[in-house]
């Protein structure tokens, strides 16, 4: 992992007397936990997308996420609620405070670059290619200086291993990889197949429903001030939860742990599209199918299955549901005939 990792937990075993007391520990994550439900309610409180009776599922009816938290003590929620605090920042304009927090959040759990794509895409809509450059250098500084420890003794090990993307998943612990043979699960080309299918999901996103200016995806490279056409208002929070749920729907492998990489996002996921009254309950179902396949252990072929379907089913909705409506046609000429002239008394 990631030198915030390091100090994350070495706090953390220090505070329970190297690691004895377990039972202020789960205090502390249950301290955690409501922290991030705090996060969490105050960035859905900002968009005013979500039916509040969908916040009783997301505090009560997962037990998953509450294994996660409070008996396992891992640390993808750690990572989680500081990439919310990122994203409450960057709602209240502090970008460069938010990068900060982004890029803290990216050393205890490298998922969140998962978010980063999206989060690029905002930097260049909101500062153009100049002036994201030092949002970005702020990202890259801060990894620096929390891993320079590890740097100056073996930069080669650290950067390798605490950034690994070419790690090799077990097949027993695969949630949604179930349904495949174990030789395919493992075969490179299939993890090459994926990332080509996860940059293609972004490209499309990116140019069709992320970028609503009518001038091409490349004038996010200008200032703003230079941009021809205004662009109108864009959702943070459908970009960075989209970009993230693009990578989960695209991951090599999901374990039980990853679940709480976007269970608080999926609501809005959901009910960010218009939503007639007739499909509340199907969304709150899809809900509940996607908690019981990750609360089947071991994973089955049906629950894995099962859950690309659900995922498969709320990219659809998200694709259809942010559609760019239609331009508006100019008014037609009447062609009402004239009135006629009235006669000469």
């Amino acid at each position: 992992y990631p030198a915030g990792f390091v100090y994350v937990f070495l706090g953390l075993y220090y505070a329970t007397g190297r690691g004895a007391d377990i039972r202020l520990a789960q205090y502390i994550f249950a301290g955690l936990y409501l922290l991030n439900l705090l996060l969490v309610f105050r960035i859905y409180c900002r968009t005013n997308k979500v039916p509040p009776y969908v916040f009783f599922f997301m505090c009560c009816a997962s037990y998953r996420i509450h294994s996660i938290f409070v008996l396992r003590l891992f640390n993808d929620p750690v990572a989680m609620a500081i990439l919310f605090l990122a994203i409450n920042l960057f709602l209240d304009e502090r970008w460069s405070w938010g990068c900060l927090l982004f890029s803290l959040a990216v050393s205890v759990k490298m998922n969140i670059l998962l978010f980063a794509p999206g989060l690029l895409f905002l930097l260049l809509k909101r500062f153009g290619l100049l002036g994201c450059i030092p949002k970005l250098c702020i990202c890259a500084l801060l990894q620096v200086v929390l891993g320079l420890p590890f740097l100056l003794v073996n930069p080669v090990g650290y950067l390798t291993r605490s950034f690994d993307l070419g790690r090799q998943f077990q097949f027993k612990w695969t949630v949604n990889w179930r349904f495949l043979p174990e030789e395919i699960f493992q075969n490179r080309a299939f993890h090459a197949l994926l990332l080509l299918v996860h940059l293609a999901g972004l490209g499309l996103f990116a140019l069709h429903r992320w970028h609503r200016s009518r001038e091409s995806i490349l004038s996010l490279l200008k200032d703003p001030a230079e941009r021809k056409y205004p662009s109108p208002p864009l959702s943070i929070v459908f970009v960075l939860f989209s970009s993230n749920f693009l990578g989960v729907c695209c991951s090599r492998s999901l374990h039980y742990q990853f679940y709480v990489w976007y269970f608080h996002t999926l609501p809005y996921l959901l009910w960010c599209t218009p939503t007639p009254k007739l499909a509340h309950m199907p969304k709150v179902l899809l809900l509940g199918v996607i908690e019981l396949c990750w609360n089947t252990y071991p994973s089955t072929v049906c629950s894995s299955l099962s859950l690309h379907i659900c995922h498969g089913l709320v990219l659809l909705q998200l694709w259809y549901g942010t559609a760019p409506l239609p331009a508006p046609h100019a008014p037609q000429p009447s062609r009402k005939p004239a009135p006629l002239a009235k006669k000469a008394q």
